[in-house]
């Protein structure tokens, strides 16, 4: 069952700060203008870590070395100061800082962490150990844009708000309900973290997964590492989000395929077997309209289908603790 002694943040209020922090990709300060303004303009105070506009070359663009990175995370999380973390962005490198993450100060003052993609191994670690954080997006503005309710939700959790969504029918939904603890997040990080201690608790949890760029024999690939490590065993239910530009790059550019169909697919084809219930096509991830997620918190998901509204929904109570 999930586990209810999950902390969550306290809401937070005017005047707090937010730290922005880049555990991962280097980022240009432009790219980051619009959401910091946003920030200003709901009356938060963002502080720029040290090194969140570094930058460090090492077969990647990352934007600072593992120590620096480190450095400004942990300053982060165990500041008395800051109320929020806020990721800049994804891309990869949140593995590297794993083994070096202190958490003696955030016990004492535990903070929303706000990111997705890369962040999900920083968003498992924090569940591991006991709290929830917003899986939605990040400080930089995607080139393919961002709707207004993807950052506006953000802000309502901060505030104590509590989300509910409803999700269009989708042709492989599998009809059920389920209550359970949400866990998961981008794809290839979670297939990243099997086998690791930092691997997310999959027992009777709603597993949530999303992903872009990958190719369909590499998505093939994840999904039956999963399988055979026992995951779809363990959970009682499936969200699929996003699947962004799947398949062959140079053939297949087109971001606006934010649900790619033969991706959906080929998750239906490692699933069909197993009797938990399932909702394609919720909007988190790598697409225009990235909703929020609370990892850590208790869902109940019901994906029967509503006759008046043509829909199956998605919807879950947050406790905040």
């Amino acid at each position: 069952m999930s586990n209810l002694k999950n902390i969550f943040p306290k809401s937070l209020k005017k005047g707090d700060k937010i730290a922005i922090v880049s555990p991962a990709g280097f980022v240009e300060k432009s790219a980051l203008e619009k959401t910091l303004n946003l920030i200003e303009k709901h009356d938060y105070e963002p502080v720029l870590g040290k090194y969140a506009l570094g930058k460090f070359s090492c077969g990647y663009d990352y934007s600072g070395t593992e120590q620096e990175r480190i450095s400004d995370l942990n300053q982060a999380l165990n500041s008395d100061e800051i109320s929020a973390i806020w990721a800049t962005r994804g891309g990869y490198g949140c593995l590297h800082l794993l083994r070096h993450l202190k958490l003696s100060g955030f016990k004492k003052n535990p903070k929303w962490y706000i990111g997705y993609s890369d962040n999900t191994v920083l968003q498992s670690f924090l569940l591991k150990n006991g709290f929830a954080s917003i899986h939605g997006q990040t400080i930089k503005t995607p080139d393919f844009g961002i709707s207004k309710e993807s950052y506006e939700d953000i802000f309502k959790i901060l505030k104590g708000e509590k989300p509910e969504y409803s999700v269009e029918n989708q042709p492989l939904n599998k009809p059920g309900k389920a209550e359970g603890e949400l866990v998961g997040g981008n794809l290839a990080l979670i297939y990243a973290l099997l086998g690791t201690p930092y691997s997310f608790d999959f027992r009777d949890k709603i597993l949530f997964i999303e992903d872009i760029g990958e190719n369909f024999y590499s998505l093939d690939r994840m999904l039956m590492a999963m399988d055979l490590a026992g995951v779809f065993k363990k959970i009682k239910g499936l969200i699929v989000g996003g699947m962004t530009n799947m398949g062959d790059e140079k053939e297949n550019k087109n971001y606006a395929e934010s649900f790619d169909s033969l991706a959906y697919e080929i998750v239906n084809q490692r699933i069909k077997n197993y009797g938990f219930p399932v909702i394609f096509g919720f909007p988190n991830g790598h697409i225009f309209d990235n909703r929020p997620l609370i990892i850590g918190e208790k869902i109940k998901i019901d994906s029967s289908c509503n006759s008046e509204l043509n829909s199956r929904v998605l919807s879950w109570k947050l406790q905040f603790m």
